[in-house]
């Protein structure tokens, strides 16, 4: 069986995947697939920095603004939805292009992982957090270190959510997660991809962050903050704990200063900047572009596309 066409434009926050990817989508006759687990939320437009509809230049944009940002949507949710979008976007007879910084959401999808297998016991999961917030985050690591060793030391005690959803897992399949995700590993992907990773100097890369911060906090990042936490958010919701909301949600309750909310947003994005180019790296089968010295990455891209999909 052959397998499906699909383009990964991946890269560090503010490297600058959205103008390439729009360019590369009018070339190609694509459609764009977004891979950002904030950009799904609704009302998150200026902390995300959400394509506008006059930046789309006509280019059809998927899974943006398709939950609540009440909602807690998942990895799993993400899988069933971009494979229906991908092969939406096929049938008219386009290249579907996947872009964003989300490296979990696009590798699980480029896996094929099936999640239908996955049960909940909601019980359980708020039993672990009940006893997270008694005894702390470490408390419920160890739990997951006695059932599952090789997905503790690969999740830190802080990522709670993951923790849980390990020792979930592990209560109602009676196996590991990382077992689970090693199987999956094994098998082959349906889709033949193109995975192209942007990347620039990291001087340049993080004095891009740095500014575009002050631009959201120019464009009313404050007000955004303020709509949602009146619209019943709150810091625990998933949403809420995305970069440039967090923060702000600090500033707003006092316990912080204005310039010390600014100046520990930009650190973290550098960081998280960072953290996405190791995620990236371990793709063996990307073709790296560096912006601060390529004059035209998207004839590049195109080029190597078109090469690969004939190939």
């Amino acid at each position: 069986m052959s397998k499906i066409p699909v383009v990964v434009i991946a890269g560090p926050t503010g490297v600058g995947k959205t103008a390439a990817s729009i360019e590369l989508a009018k070339r190609t006759e694509g459609e764009i697939i977004s891979a950002d687990s904030m950009q799904i939320y609704r009302g998150m437009d200026i902390g995300t920095a959400k394509v506008t509809p006059d930046e789309m230049q006509g280019v059809p944009h998927h899974l943006i603004d398709i939950a609540d940002p009440k909602e807690n949507y998942s990895v799993y949710r993400f899988v069933s939805d971009c494979k229906k979008v991908a092969e939406s976007i096929l049938s008219r007879g386009k290249l579907p292009i996947i872009v964003g910084g989300t490296g979990l959401y696009i590798d699980s999808f480029l896996s094929d992982i099936d999640f239908t297998e996955v049960r909940s016991d909601e019980n359980y999961r708020r039993k672990l957090e009940s006893l997270a917030e008694e005894k702390g985050n470490e408390y419920v690591h160890d739990m997951l270190k006695a059932a599952d060793p090789a997905s503790a030391e690969s999740i830190h005690p802080n990522n709670l959510k993951r923790v849980i959803r390990a020792l979930e897992y592990y209560k109602t399949t009676n196996t590991t997660i990382s077992s689970h995700n090693e199987e999956t590993k094994k098998k082959a992907s349906p889709y033949s991809c193109c995975y192209i990773c942007l990347t620039r100097d990291r001087d340049e890369l993080y004095e891009r962050i740095d500014k575009r911060v002050d631009i959201m906090l120019e464009k009313g990042l404050i007000d955004e903050v303020k709509k949602l936490l009146e619209a019943g958010c709150t810091r625990e919701h998933t949403s809420m704990q995305a970069l440039g909301y967090k923060e702000i949600i600090d500033y707003l309750e006092g316990t912080v200063s204005f310039d010390e909310a600014v100046e520990t947003l930009k650190r973290d994005s550098r960081r998280y900047a960072k953290r996405q180019l190791t995620w990236f790296r371990r793709r063996d089968d990307a073709l790296w572009i560096n912006l601060t010295d390529t004059p035209n990455p998207v004839d590049i891209c195109a080029e190597y596309i078109r090469t690969k999909l004939k190939r």
